[in-house]
């Protein structure tokens, strides 16, 4: 990488692009989560496969079937419980995922009864809304408005 692009905030190398392809989210019921992700948000399962008392149980967008996958990560270790209800008790959000219309979806979200904690607010070149995804998670949505949205 050249030191022009550390300079400027850029990183990775000039002739290779690393995706992400698996990002989780630690839930303590995976097929409580799986209905609410799938039934509630509308996100599509990619793969479900037995793993002794869990699954691998990956989703992605309907909009993106080949791109990221979200894992729906049993929350079974020690120091998920601490840490996920640390984030939840300040506010901080586990995720962001990003919709094109903040205020329309939030009131389709609304309508399935999915409870949000933060109604849609404008901060700089996004607007932003935070609900409880009942999994142990508080997830973001973001919109992009202006000039230097995400």
């Amino acid at each position: 990488m050249a030191t022009a692009d550390r300079a400027n905030g850029q990183c990775g190398g000039e002739d290779r692009a690393m995706k992400i392809y698996i990002t989780s989210i630690f839930v303590e019921d995976q097929a409580k989560a799986q209905a609410f992700y799938c039934g509630k948000l509308g996100f599509e399962v990619k793969h479900d496969v037995p793993l002794g008392g869990h699954r691998w149980l990956t989703l992605v967008s309907k909009d993106q079937p080949d791109g990221p996958e979200l894992l729906l990560e049993p929350s079974d270790h020690p120091a998920v419980k601490p840490y996920t209800q640390a984030l939840v008790a300040d506010g901080i959000p586990a995720h962001s995922f990003q919709v094109e219309d903040l205020d329309a979806e939030c009131q389709a979200l609304k309508e399935r009864g999915v409870v949000f904690v933060q109604e849609p607010m404008d901060a700089g070149p996004v607007r932003m809304a935070v609900f409880d995804d009942s999994c142990g998670n508080l997830i973001q949505l973001i919109q992009t408005v202006g000039p230097g949205g995400v």
